[in-house]
């Protein structure tokens, strides 16, 4: 486990040192100064102890004839990379005056990949404006304070210390919405499951394998994978890829997989629905933990063009989600760069709870869940206690999905509660306040790795998250009266006061005014001399008695009209005859109709007979409308009743607290 106070007295240092940005800088702009510092830091202190080496080869590099000398420098440097300028930073600050230019020449002595990741923090425009307001002295001193080598402040530590200086910055750009790291614990667990029963394999020598994550973050998913397998076979080889949107996040990144020794090119910058950069690349394992709630309408135009042109050959074909949340857009992504041969893949995700249940059959979401379980792609989701993320309290569910399920899971969906394996932090960070230790990380990887119902496994068929919605109709009553009510809400028709708007303009649409006036004062007219009095309980008789009144008053209603009198002068009757169609069928009433979810292993007509007919004996299936859908309501699965208090013990409590109330009153008028 990280040690949180370490992580916290940290973060806070570096944290402090915005404190001399107050008044050059707004609030929102201090992390553009201090993350990019602190990854240059930690570069300096990582190259530190063999910085003289490399300067003392570089009098040998003249004598060479080698085109590309950074790959021997960075043999030399024991790194990926290294830097070749006299200067570090406790060295700049030996000359204060010079403070600009010493700083530029000190970055300009990395090596293309050191380089790189300090020019995705937009640093140089940094540096005159730091420079101008005397301030890049002072920065540049406080940060040779801090000791960040990894012997001191491991790549866990580290991980953890950037995600809390970009959260606290986050809030005071009022950035925080969806971005939530994910803690090492949770990785921890994911990484676990999803290399359980792969463990004959991994440690087999000289074994390589890949992992990816869309939305990598600093990188923290990918590193704890590695040190896993590192850990289980020191002989095996895993090789990480990720991509990611945020620049500064990108460049944390990439510099802790540059300090690694990983091969940085297979970590992307962009979005991955929009520039996907490992397009034709397929994983062994994929890992990720995408933002909570956020929108995806800035690349709605690219995702749904994929989704109408692709199809199920492109990312996208399961379905696409509500535009406010983006949650199956990665899942469906990753799914899509699954090993289809051989072993197959293995992925982890983190999800809220929205993914589980959010839209009913034939939404988006539903055809998404329909299309993964119905693949038997699903294999365990795991419900994880709250509190255990920075940004935010609620509760988070782990999915994992695979393409080669083993023989006893195949048809098979677990479902593990785990919320109650916590423990409370001495020292919160942020909105966690909660993480999970070892042995409970162990203990939730034997309920999910033994695969044996109890009290916090469920074992379910596929087909039990599944459920026809049926639609239930009942016939349409009504009954007719030409009563001064009824004929008010004739007037007010919309279909009816435009028969007095013309469509054209000039003298043709002069005409047509003057026609559909008429018309109207006719039409009111007529139905003003019927009999008031008079309710007909039967569509059919009524539309007898308008049709005559018509030809007695030499008026011819188009058929829009006749339905717009009808519609005005009705009204719902439970008493009146059914209204039936030309075929002489029962009309649907559409103010009446329901919905029912039959679970997939339930006969309909079974369930129709029994949940509803006895309550609507009138009613009947449409079932043109039958919808599949799926939903996974994991509370109702762990739901245990807990029975009231009786009333005198809540009685007894109210009268205790009155009574202490009162006292605590007594006591400061007395005083």
């Amino acid at each position: 486990m990280a040690n949180n106070g370490k992580i916290k007295e940290l973060a806070n240092f570096i944290w402090s040192i915005a404190n001399l940005l107050r008044g050059d800088y707004k609030q929102s702009d201090y992390g553009k100064i201090i993350l990019p510092f602190t990854v240059l830091r930690r570069l300096d202190c990582v190259l530190e102890p063999t910085k003289q080496k490399v300067l003392n080869y570089l009098p040998k590099l003249k004598s060479m004839k080698i085109k590309n000398t950074e790959p021997v420098l960075n043999k030399v440097a024991g790194f990926n990379f290294h830097n070749k300028s006299k200067l570090d930073i406790e060295k700049l600050k030996a000359d204060p005056d010079n403070i600009a230019a010493n700083l530029r020449n000190y970055i300009n002595g990395f090596s293309a990949g050191g380089r790189e990741i300090i020019e995705c923090f937009s640093f140089n425009d940094q540096i005159t404006r730091l420079d101008e307001a005397n301030l890049l002295f002072l920065i540049v001193s406080r940060f040779s304070e801090v000791d960040l080598h990894p012997d001191n402040v491991s790549s866990i530590e580290m991980g953890y210390v950037f995600e809390e200086l970009i959260r606290k910055f986050s809030e005071l750009s009022n950035e925080t919405a969806g971005e939530h790291f994910t803690p090492r614990e949770v990785i921890r667990l994911m990484v676990n499951i999803l290399f359980l029963n792969d463990k004959e394999i991994l440690t087999k020598k000289g074994i390589v394998k890949t992992i990816y994550d869309p939305a990598c973050g600093t990188g923290g998913m990918l590193s704890v994978a590695e040190n896993y397998l590192r850990e289980l076979n020191p002989r095996a080889r895993l090789e990480v890829f990720g991509q990611e949107v945020n620049p500064e996040s990108y460049a944390i990144c990439k510099s802790d997989m540059l300090i690694k020794g990983e091969n940085t090119a297979n970590i992307k910058f962009g979005n991955s629905f929009t520039m996907d950069g490992l397009e034709s690349e397929k994983f062994d394992y994929m890992l990720s933990n995408p933002p909570f709630g956020v929108e995806w309408k800035k690349v709605q135009t690219h995702v749904k063009k994929e989704h109408e042109v692709k199809g199920y050959g492109g990312r996208f074909g399961a379905g696409l989600p509500r535009i406010s949340d983006g949650s199956f857009l990665f899942l469906q992504h990753m799914i899509s760069k699954m090993k289809p041969t051989n072993s197959g893949t293995r992925l982890g995700i983190v999800f809220n709870g929205s993914p589980l249940f959010s839209g009913g059959a034939g939404s988006g979401e539903s055809e998404i869940r329909k299309w993964i379980i119905e693949n038997d792609m699903l294999e365990s989701i795991i419900a994880m206690p709250d509190q255990l993320f920075y940004n935010t309290g609620i509760f988070t569910y782990i999915w994992i999905l695979t393409n080669r399920k083993p023989v006893k899971r195949k048809g098979k969906i677990q479902v593990v509660n785990a919320v109650s394996f916590f423990e409370k932090m001495s020292r919160s960070l942020g909105n966690k306040r909660n993480e999970i230790s070892d042995k409970q990380i162990n203990e939730i990887t034997g309920i999910y790795g033994n695969f044996i119902e109890g009290e916090c496994c469920r074992i379910f068929d596929n087909e039990d998250f599944g459920y026809n919605r049926i639609t239930v109709e009942r016939p349409l009553r009504l009954n007719f009266q030409t009563s001064e009510e009824r004929i008010a809400l004739l007037e007010n028709e919309k279909a009816f006061q435009n028969l007095s708007r013309p469509k054209k303009k000039g003298k043709t649409g002069l005409k047509q005014k003057e026609e559909g006036e008429k018309l109207q004062q006719d039409i009111l007219a007529m139905i003003n001399n019927m009999d008031g009095s008079v309710i007909y309980k039967n569509r059919d008789k009524f539309e007898e008695v308008l049709k005559e009144h018509c030809r007695k008053y030499g008026l011819s209603l188009p058929a829009p009209m006749q339905k717009t009198v009808l519609r005005a002068l009705s009204k719902q009757d439970e008493t009146a005859d059914i209204c039936l169609d030309k075929k002489g069928n029962p009309e649907p009433d559409t103010a009446l109709r329901d919905n029912e979810n039959v679970p997939l292993k339930e006969d309909i007509r079974e369930y129709f007979d029994r949940e509803v007919l006895p309550h609507v004996p009138d009613a009947w299936i449409d079932e043109s409308k039958t919808v599949k859908g799926y939903e996974i309501n994991i509370t109702k699965y762990f739901y245990k009743y807990k029975p009231l208090r009786p009333l005198a013990d809540i009685r007894a409590d109210i009268l205790a607290l009155k009574q202490e109330t009162e006292g605590m009153i007594q006591e400061v008028l007395e005083g």
